[in-house]
């Protein structure tokens, strides 16, 4: 497995993905999305992994553009907003080659660990 989760240190849902990789002696990288963010490469390949920007996007967040990102209409333009304020992602985003998952979800890399 090639993990690298894309989180903040002040994120509880990243300190606890970081907490499930190490008890299970995953190796991971951890990318900081304040100092770094997602690529453009990146950025879609999580998007087509998860299935889409809305459920990329942190609707319980307080980012004011979020009432924008409901309003938009097309899903390019959601896009673009969110690639250029990456702060609207849930995190961690937790990315496995091509497979990627958003939130905390054990389930999924237990699935990913299983496989090998």
């Amino acid at each position: 497995m090639n993990i690298q989760i894309f989180g903040t240190t002040k994120s509880f849902d990243t300190k606890k993905a970081e907490r499930w990789f190490k008890e299970r002696r995953i190796k991971y990288q951890f990318i900081d999305m304040k100092r770094f963010g997602l690529s453009g490469k990146e950025f879609d390949s999580v998007l087509r992994a998860v299935g889409g920007v809305d459920k990329l996007v942190d609707w319980a967040g307080k980012d004011p553009d979020l009432d924008l990102l409901r309003y938009l209409g097309s899903e390019s333009a959601k896009e673009d907003k969110v690639y250029e304020n990456q702060g609207l992602i849930r995190l961690p985003v937790v990315r496995n080659g091509k497979k990627a998952t958003v939130g905390y979800a054990p389930e999924q890399w237990q699935k990913w660990e299983e496989e090998g």
